[in-house]
């Protein structure tokens, strides 16, 4: 009261039947207060000794375990004009079902009997090298036929050669024969010559003796004459003998010649018919890069190209697709000095945008409105924000996470590390020290090693 009046109404009126009016009375009030703050202060220090969990605190937002399971972004493999959507933005659409169609912008690609006239000009040079292939293998049968010829011809001349030199041979013991005969049969006309001059022989025997020494001189001529006909058939022997292995030899130069030509022609053909074909597969394949289908079961998010009559170039973005089923993870970041208290398999507790929470971020068992999560990877090198990034699956033994949860939705994580005293904790704040790096087990077991 400001006590303006100098009435006091507590003088006039008696207050000892208004129980609430005296209880107001400062009665005794130091001693009240006395026994608050003494109460105020048993309780804060019996505090100073309950446990407090140590924790690191860090922003994320929710994502895809798996990086299939991710938003994706489907590009169109082929430049092109759109042509027709068949589906709307937030449909659902199941793996392989169409989501629009492109027409070709391109020159090469405008005829629709592309791939029939493709297959056409395959078949034409598979044709084309068959043919060439079957002339390979008549002229390799026309090679054998020559080498089976040559070796008939070859025999055949070596047996000429051999009659000729048995004819040479025959002829000049032939000659020998006449030559000896030649030699007698001029003595012996010598000797009538001289018998004939003393008389012993008469002119008649003289003449005759003269006609058989020309008889004799016919054979020899005759004979020599036999022997160097023979002579010269050896020779042509010889020259006809060397003449089939040239003549074999310039045919079969010719025939293999022609074979190896045929066998190029044979190869290019193939090598065509091959670049043909992958032509052909890559129109085939071309054809079915016209329609955009659904890589797995999704939403479809957000149309980055519409319209109708919009042409896109290859590798252009087209639609964000969210799939249906993912093993949904958090993906947090923590500080370098923080990486160190980071394990697999350490528990973290999440506050999701959209779900009210009560936290105690040291006391997480009587936090309310969060929910647990388990570390299952840590980066290895930091990225671009100069901080580690951790993922964070659902922890099974804790309460599910929420059934409307969705990608992209922002997370508040808790990383739980050790459970110390209130007073430890208070005292490693105010001077600035880390978390500790080992569990209280992990500690006993130390302190007994060195006892």
């Amino acid at each position: 009261m400001l006590n303006i009046s100098n009435i006091r109404i507590k003088e006039s009126i008696p207050f000892s039947g208004a129980k609430s009016l005296v209880m107001t009375l400062p009665v005794k009030e130091s001693q009240k207060r006395v026994r608050i703050l003494t109460v105020i202060m048993l309780v804060f220090f019996g505090m100073l000794f309950l446990p407090w969990t140590q924790n690191i605190r860090s922003k994320g937002y929710v994502t895809a375990l798996r990086p299939d399971q991710r938003p994706q972004t489907i590009h169109s493999v082929i430049a092109g004009r759109i042509e027709k959507w068949y589906v709307s933005e937030g449909a659902f659409v199941s793996k392989g079902d169409t989501i629009l169609r492109i027409s070709e912008i391109k020159d090469e690609y405008f005829d629709s009997l592309l791939l029939p006239r493709t297959q056409q000009q395959v078949n034409a040079k598979t044709f084309a090298a068959r043919s060439y292939g079957e002339k390979v293998e008549a002229l390799k049968a026309q090679i054998q036929a020559l080498e089976r010829n040559n070796i008939l011809k070859i025999q055949q001349a070596e047996n000429k050669l051999r009659m000729a030199e048995l004819k040479v041979e025959s002829d000049s013991i032939k000659f020998y024969q006449a030559s000896v005969n030649f030699d007698i049969g001029k003595q012996q006309l010598a000797r009538y010559e001289t018998l004939y001059l003393e008389g012993l022989q008469s002119l008649t025997e003289l003449e005759s003796r003269r006609l058989r020494f020309q008889d004799v001189n016919a054979k020899l001529i005759a004979a020599e004459n036999d022997y160097l006909s023979s002579q010269n058939e050896l020779l042509s022997a010889q020259i006809e003998l060397g003449a089939i292995d040239n003549e074999f030899k310039d045919k079969l130069a010719k025939a293999r010649s022609e074979m190896y030509t045929a066998m190029s022609s044979q190869f290019d053909t193939e090598a065509t018919v091959s670049k043909l074909e992958n032509t052909y597969s890559n129109y085939e394949a071309r054809t079915g890069f016209r329609y955009i289908l659904a890589p797995q079961d999704g939403y479809l998010a957000r149309a980055i190209q519409v319209g109708l009559g919009e042409t896109i170039k290859e590798g252009d973005p087209i639609l964000n697709i969210v799939p249906a089923e993912a093993a949904l993870a958090v993906e947090m970041y923590v500080q370098p000095v923080d990486l160190p208290l980071i394990k697999v398999g350490n528990k973290v507790r999440f506050i999701f945008d959209g779900w009210p929470a009560i936290v105690f971020s040291g006391w997480p068992q009587i936090s309310n409105g969060t929910f647990g999560g388990v570390v299952v990877a840590i980066d290895q090198f930091a990225g671009n924000n100069n901080q580690y990034r951790v993922l964070v699956i659902e922890d099974p033994e804790e309460e599910a996470w929420p059934e409307m949860l969705r990608i992209g939705s922002g997370a508040d994580g808790i990383a739980l590390l050790n459970d110390v005293p209130v007073w430890y904790e208070i005292w490693r704040q105010l001077n600035g020290f880390p978390a500790d790096y080992y569990t209280q087990e992990q500690k006993d077991a130390l302190a007994k090693e060195k006892k």
